[in-house]
């Protein structure tokens, strides 16, 4: 009982001061620690393929969590009727399927391609060794333990609630799978890791764009008088 406590009501609290509290230090004083260094110029195709499913499956599925939490009676409606609730559970699982794939290639990329492996941290493989976790048992719990949609508004809806209000509830998932405890356990590790990592990325938006001044840039041909060719100067 203590293990399940310190799992999933203790380190919970733990995971959200980090993000906090680095993510601030970083955003406040290092701030050009945020942005994710690019490795396009490096590889591109495998980036492409590997990002696009990734980015795409991970929001969505992300944000089916998301209704589950604040819209649970919408949810528990809508898988009222069969057809929907098979169509919700295979769209889930696609998605699912498509978010690993992604995060497989991107993976892939890092390690195979020499250039890009020369530019990866210790911290980057961590974060993607996490992420395939996250995603390989996502995908095992919806396929092993099926009808997600309906036992997460009953079980991880009011324990996650129960973190929120600061009364937690560990005994709720405690008695659930291993595979899904697993599931939930790496979401707030994760969570932990991620202001010390380039995702930090994901919760920063480019605010300045919206007031800061035009960049002008007028470019002016010139002739090189030695050699006749011509040349470009932008000021």
């Amino acid at each position: 009982m203590k293990a399940n406590v310190m799992l999933f009501a203790v380190f919970p609290y733990v995971a959200v001061a980090l993000a906090i509290f680095v993510g601030a230090y970083r955003a406040l004083v290092r701030p050009s620690t945020l942005s994710s260094l690019t490795t396009q110029i490096l590889e591109s195709r495998m980036l492409f393929w590997g990002s696009i499913p990734f980015h795409w499956g991970i929001v969505l599925v992300l944000a089916g969590h998301l209704v589950a939490l604040v819209l649970p009676r919408g949810l528990l409606l809508w898988n009222t009727v069969p057809l929907r609730l098979l169509l919700l559970e295979a769209t889930g699982l696609v998605l699912g399927l498509l978010a690993l794939t992604g995060v497989l290639i991107l993976a892939w990329r890092r390690l195979s391609d020499a250039r890009v492996r020369s530019v990866t941290s210790r911290m980057d493989v961590v974060v993607l060794a996490l992420l395939v976790l996250s995603m390989a048992t996502g995908i095992l719990t919806a396929v092993l333990y099926r009808y997600g949609s309906v036992w997460f508004t009953a079980v991880f809806t009011p324990y996650l609630w129960s973190l929120v209000t600061l009364r937690p509830r560990p005994e709720l998932p405690a008695d659930l799978p291993w595979m899904v405890q697993l599931h939930a356990l790496n979401f707030f590790v994760l969570l932990a890791v991620l202001p010390f990592s380039r995702l930090i990325h994901v919760v920063t938006l480019p605010l300045g764009y919206l007031y800061r001044p035009w960049q002008v840039v007028i470019w002016q041909r010139s002739e090189d008088a030695r050699t006749g060719l011509p040349g470009r100067r932008s000021t």
